[in-house]
């Protein structure tokens, strides 16, 4: 009797770039692993673009999928609390720290973990593009994965944690104490001042001391990047985040370097 092998596909898409995730749920393994960053910001058009490029030209994308998720990652998102949250009011939300326009979808992820909602814009044309490819499909803001994995990987920690997650041309922050959300932000960044500037001023606003709070990383970001060199001359506590997975990874990849591939690991 030939045994059905289960499959799983998760693709997050950015700006800046691809991500793209095979899970083999058959044996507990990911199979493909695979990042593409774009040398300048595209627009959706241009994302598009390069994503059927990219499905069209590896053969592991023409298998049969028992799950699709498409991740969302942009700056138009914002958090809203569970028992405040009105859906006749998502554009109020959004308006007020995003550049939306007037026939932008909007959208939204329930956050179970913190009784919160994500109100964010995915990109509709790759939504549409995913569904004649794929059939039916999932698809996330990308800062809801985050906040739930982070939140579950330091739940059990009584102390306040800073979490980065470094994008090419943004940060998504964190703080997490006593195991709750107490801040979440984006900044853009164009250089390591920036970079510095936006996570000290965190800092400040918390209360947080640089000598004893700990501040773990994961994304795009490594020992040798300017950015942790200027963040070690400042914060004393420095770490990439570390997280015991229930799949083992036979993808091709360095399994040093598993926190640039935080998001779309925990997408499962």
């Amino acid at each position: 009797m030939k045994i059905k092998i289960i499959k799983e596909l998760s693709i997050q898409i950015n700006l800046n770039g691809l991500s793209f995730c095979i899970l083999n749920k058959t044996d507990n393994t990911i199979e493909f692993l695979k990042s593409i960053t774009f040398e300048q910001r595209l627009n959706p058009v241009e994302v598009l673009n390069r994503l059927k490029a990219e499905l069209s030209s590896n053969t592991v994308f023409s298998e049969d999928f028992n799950a699709v998720l498409v991740i969302h990652q942009n700056e138009l998102a914002t958090l809203v609390p569970e028992q405040l949250y009105d859906a006749t009011h998502k554009v109020d939300y959004l308006k007020f720290n995003s550049k939306i326009l007037g026939n932008d979808f909007i959208t939204e992820d329930e956050i179970s973990i913190n009784k919160s909602v994500n109100v964010y814009v995915p990109y509709v044309n790759i939504n549409n593009y995913i569904f004649d490819t794929f059939g039916e499909f999932v698809y996330k803001h990308s800062s809801s994965i985050l906040i739930d994995s982070v939140l579950q990987n330091t739940e059990t920690k009584e102390e306040s944690i800073v979490h980065i997650h470094v994008n090419k041309s943004t940060i998504e922050l964190l703080v997490i104490d006593n195991g709750k959300l107490q801040l979440f932000n984006v900044f853009e960044y164009y250089s390591k001042e920036d970079f510095i500037y936006y996570v000290l001023f965190v800092f400040e606003q918390l209360n947080l001391d640089v000598e004893t709070t700990a501040v773990e990383l994961s994304g795009h970001i490594n020992k040798e990047d300017e950015l942790f060199t200027i963040l070690y001359i400042y914060v004393r506590h420095v770490s990439f985040i570390e997280k015991k997975y229930s799949f083992d990874i036979s993808a091709e990849t360095d399994k040093r370097h598993l926190h640039q591939h935080y998001l779309i690991l925990n997408s499962f």
